[in-house]
């Protein structure tokens, strides 16, 4: 019988809420004003020249008023005092509703038209012209500034002390939305560009700029979701609507802000890459600062920059690379052996699977592929060529990645059937092998054959390498075509050539380097460099590239992209809980099931079936819809690098997450090390667990952007691809919509592991 009268009071304070539209006075207005000013400018513009202004500008501008007179005036205002949810709808429609659509109205311009010509002139016009004003406006108006003003505004307010004081207060609340929506207008300035505002930035900078500010609202939200306790005090004492909790409307109001908040700053990311693509808008003449013109400089060149610049040319600069590398790998093979069998405390168990792999991504996704740079397994392989055995040509029919293919998709089966991370001793063996399988295979055959066809590791490096901002090109073609030695392929008396048989000339694209740099020294006209340039540049065409052909008839270089792609996901749903828990209860219903190759299977379906189904499908039904006369295998060949963003992405945020939970693990794990050799000036190791590199609420925002950068970059490169294909953008969304669809799908299928937990695998549990 107590719960009738809790009913009734919720049921009161309901029915209030519902029926307390309220009509503040001065933003009604406000809001009336500027709607009348506007269409009268509007109208007059359009009778002098009716397509500056379009109507659809005025009706963004005055969607853009309804939807904020909405947010103050509506129920919505009354229920944010009782629910967070409510709350945050309303800020969101204060912060990426309303701002966008009244930009996108250009409403500078008509606003002043539909004033009083005295008031223009005679009032505002004095005002407008103080230089003091102007460099003012355009210090607000700069994107860092706009940038800052949003972040700063949004995280601000929502502290929990300045939430509260916000909700105890009527007039600090009514300050609180003046901020939201001043900033968010000032934040969405640079991304709409209102007539006639002049572009401070360069337009491809703006959706780098909108990633950020999705980063900040992301971070936000995942406080808000992932927080074990309330944050905001206000909610403790109020009535509890529609049943739900304090905790799970606080939950519930991080989702819709995660969710809307970042589909709309990612769609808006989308619509400005898709409009820089149009070539129908190429012809539009938009005044830009001189600093966005095409410059002449030639682009930044590793190789001429003062100290890294030259170590890497001298003569021993990578020998001093390698040397150190194979010291540490020296290390861990014999702690593998001899030190602690527990992998959080030995060397081999933390260096090559928490730190090795993320220092691995970060530099392919910063830089480029210096790993195989200073790899240390080929190293010793010098001194096998001493010994004049390498007589022979690597076999014409293995003269492919299909061999490289299979390597690597069993050394990922074996990771996980194995638990290579989890086993210091056969870490220990894995990496001698790969020491011996190096010699072996480069003393009795000429060339890099292992690199460029057998080795694991390399392949991903290679398959990586092709989104890497840095390659190793020539400077000048004209230099080139004046060479007649070539020594950069053929080599010279001082100086090998290129051992993976790269002509630099006909170069594109980091496939198959290693970034030796033994054509760099042989160049008799110091004309090649390590040169900066934009990432995936090459994929977005089809060159011929030196002894790789057009990527267009290579599949098997598409089918290991693809392993690279689908083994970024299997590998980390194989650590989420759930993944696992799975697997264990379909043994227990099933226990025919644990005689078979449980692992096998799941290789089979992650790595083959889906990746085989999800391709097929994006090629056939985009082949059909666009009537594409190329055939499938071209197609397959050249849509699945667009893939590849999407699914680095995903290995670089998997590895950041490990590297950021076991990052303490490495000193204690070379201590234990140490002592275990009667080094004791290192000190004695703490075995406790530590705190994470990052907090788990700011990891899985970085997270959820590097992820977001993943798939716009992916569908970038579909849409480049895609228009080799048709100039109509009609058929060029037909042919792009399957592939967009794959890589909506990884995209999805990543955030939910993410937001799963993991395994805390190379970690001391505490």
């Amino acid at each position: 019988m107590a719960i009738e009268p809790a009913i009734a009071a919720r049921s009161d304070v309901i029915q209030a809420a519902l029926s307390s539209w309220s009509v503040p006075f001065w933003a009604t207005v406000g809001v009336l004003l500027a709607a009348v000013l506007y269409v009268r400018g509007w109208k007059d513009l359009a009778y002098l020249r009716s397509t500056l202004i379009p109507p659809w500008r005025l009706v963004c501008f005055l969607a853009g008023l309804a939807s904020l007179w909405l947010a103050i005036a509506s129920p919505l205002d009354a229920f944010g005092n009782f629910l967070l949810t409510a709350h945050m709808v309303q800020h969101l429609l204060m912060m990426v509703v309303a701002p966008p659509l009244i930009l996108l109205g250009s409403p500078w311009n008509l606003l002043l038209r539909g004033l009083p010509r005295w008031a223009a002139r005679d009032v505002l016009g004095p005002f407008l012209s103080w230089d003091f004003l102007k460099r003012f406006g355009r210090l607000v108006t700069h994107p860092a500034f706009c940038w800052l003003a949003g972040a700063v505004a949004l995280l601000g307010w929502h502290i929990p002390a300045a939430y509260d004081r916000a909700l105890a207060s009527p007039g600090w609340h009514d300050f609180e939305h003046a901020c939201l929506f001043g900033s968010s207008l000032l934040f969405w300035w640079p991304v709409v560009q209102p007539w006639p505002a002049i572009a401070r930035w360069h337009r491809w900078t703006i959706p780098v700029y909108l990633l950020c500010g999705d980063l900040a609202a992301s971070a936000l939200a995942g406080v808000l979701c992932f927080s074990e306790r309330p944050l905001y005090s206000a909610y403790a004492t109020v009535p509890r609507l529609f049943g739900m909790s304090q905790l799970s409307d606080q939950i519930t109001a991080g989702a819709i802000m995660w969710v809307f908040g970042s589909s709309v700053l990612l769609g808006a990311a989308v619509i400005v890459t898709l409009r820089l693509l149009d070539p129908s808008l190429a012809a539009r003449k938009h005044p830009l600062p001189t600093w966005a013109a095409p410059s002449r400089r030639p682009p930044f060149d590793l190789l001429r920059a003062p100290v890294a610049g030259a170590f890497l040319r001298a003569r021993y600069g990578r020998r001093a690379l390698q040397s150190c590398l194979l010291m540490i790998a020296v290390a861990v093979i014999a702690d593998g052996f001899f030190g602690h069998p527990m992998a959080p405390m030995n060397l081999a168990g933390v260096l090559p699977w928490t730190y090795g792999r993320a220092f691995v991504l970060v530099g392919l996704m910063a830089a480029g592929n210096f790993f195989c740079m200073g790899c240390p397994f080929t190293l010793p392989r010098e001194l096998g060529r001493r010994l004049g055995l390498a007589t022979r040509y690597w076999p014409r029919t293995l003269r492919t990645k299909w061999l490289a293919v299979g390597l690597l998709v069993l050394f990922f089966w074996a990771y996980e059937k194995f638990d290579f991370w989890d086993k210091p001793r056969l870490t220990a063996w894995i990496l001698l092998g790969y020491f011996v399988a190096a010699f072996s295979v480069d003393t009795f055959f000429r060339g890099a054959s292992f690199c460029k066809y057998v080795c694991p590791i390399g392949q991903f490096n290679f398959v990586a390498s092709l989104v890497s901002p840095l390659e190793v090109r020539i400077r000048s073609r004209q230099a080139c075509t004046a060479c007649a030695t070539h020594d950069c392929a053929r080599g010279n008396q001082n100086q090998r050539g290129c051992e993976l048989d790269l002509f630099l000339p006909r170069k594109a694209g980091n496939m198959d380097c290693t970034f030796c740099l033994d054509c760099v020294k042989a160049c008799p006209h110091d004309n090649i460099g390590i040169v900066i340039l934009a990432p995936a540049r090459e994929l977005a065409g089809d060159p011929v590239r030196s002894n790789l052909g057009r990527f267009s008839r290579r599949p098997d270089i598409a089918v290991l992209a693809l392993v690279v792609v689908f083994s970024a996901f299997l590998s980390a749903a194989a650590m989420v809980a759930s993944v696992v828990a799975s697997r264990d209860r379909l043994i227990t219903h099933f226990p025919a099931i644990a005689t078979l190759p449980v692992t096998a299977l799941f290789f089979l379906l992650a790595l083959a079936l889906a990746p085989a189904f999800l391709v097929a499908g994006a090629v056939r039904l985009g082949r059909t819809a666009a009537r594409i006369r190329r055939s499938g295998r071209e197609l397959f060949c050249r849509f699945s690098f667009a893939l590849l963003p999407i699914g680095l992405a995903m290995w670089l945020s998997h590895v950041l997450f490990h590297l950021s939970n076991g990052w303490g693990t490495a000193w204690s794990a070379a201590q234990q090390a140490a002592g275990e050799m009667g080094i004791g000036w290192l000190g004695a190791p703490r075995w406790v667990a530590s705190a994470p590199l990052v907090a788990p609420d700011t990891m899985l925002a970085i997270q959820m952007l590097v992820m977001d950068a993943g798939v716009l970059w992916s569908l970038y490169l579909g849409w480049r691809i895609a228009g080799d294909y048709t100039n109509r953008t009609q058929d060029l969304l037909k042919l792009l919509a399957p592939w967009a669809v794959v890589a909506a799908l990884l995209y999805a299928a990543g955030v939910s592991v993410f937001l799963q937990p993991m395994q805390m695998r190379g970690m001391i549990h505490g």
